[in-house]
């Protein structure tokens, strides 16, 4: 089965803690916490005060995306927040390699993120160090967007190199993931599935998210 993790920027955020819990009881495996700074992407969110705040509410592992200029100066405030996993953009730094080793100092899981122009070779070098490679299948700053197909390939490919170099690191997708899309990225290779606005607009949110758990 598949991972699922929710992305809480669809939620009603005057009822952020109520959503939380209710995504929680349908069975997400991750609550994805989208932190925008209107200057990496065209978008403003929230930060650590807010996910901090959740924490009276959380009972699944905290997945903290930030989409942010200079990250390296907050990893500690989005661990101290509550983040059991903290993804970061490669296309947000110039040391990356010393980015992912701050977030693992923390107790943190370590991810790494690409947008979909960005090719797997930039951040090739630092797979076998890392636990998650986000490939983003929309271009990141806004929900309800498409799933971009193109990126598929970029899936089947980064899966090649984790089974030819033997490494531990999960593949996840974020992006218009809906049941149908969500069954094209976990038959390239995708552990983990990020969705929003595809489970807080469905009548059923307990069936929705089953069918990504069965993708």
């Amino acid at each position: 089965m598949r991972i699922v993790s929710c992305s809480m920027l669809s939620c009603d955020f005057s009822q952020m803690g109520k959503e939380l819990v209710r995504v929680q009881d349908a069975g997400c495996d991750y609550a994805h916490l989208d932190v925008m700074d209107g200057a990496f992407v065209p978008n403003i969110t929230f930060g650590a005060p807010v996910i901090k705040s959740l924490l009276p509410y959380k009972k699944i592992p905290f997945e903290t995306h930030l989409m942010i200029e200079n990250p390296e100066k907050y990893i500690g405030d989005f661990r101290n927040a509550g983040s059991d996993i903290i993804i970061v953009h490669a296309e947000a730094t110039n040391h990356l390699d010393r980015l992912v080793n701050q977030i693992k100092e923390t107790g943190a899981k370590a991810g790494v993120a690409l947008n979909p122009a960005t090719p797997l070779s930039a951040c090739e070098e630092i797979l076998g160090n890392i636990d998650i490679l986000l490939l983003m299948t929309v271009n990141p700053g806004f929900g309800g967007q498409k799933y971009i197909s193109s990126v598929t390939d970029k899936i089947r490919r980064a899966a090649k190199i984790r089974a030819e170099k033997g490494y531990g690191f999960m593949i996840e997708t974020d992006g218009g993931i809906d049941s149908v899309t969500g069954r094209e990225s976990a038959a390239a290779g995708c552990d983990i599935l990020v969705s929003g606005s595809y489970l807080f607009k469905s009548k059923n949110l307990e069936a929705a998210v089953l069918s990504l758990k069965n993708a």
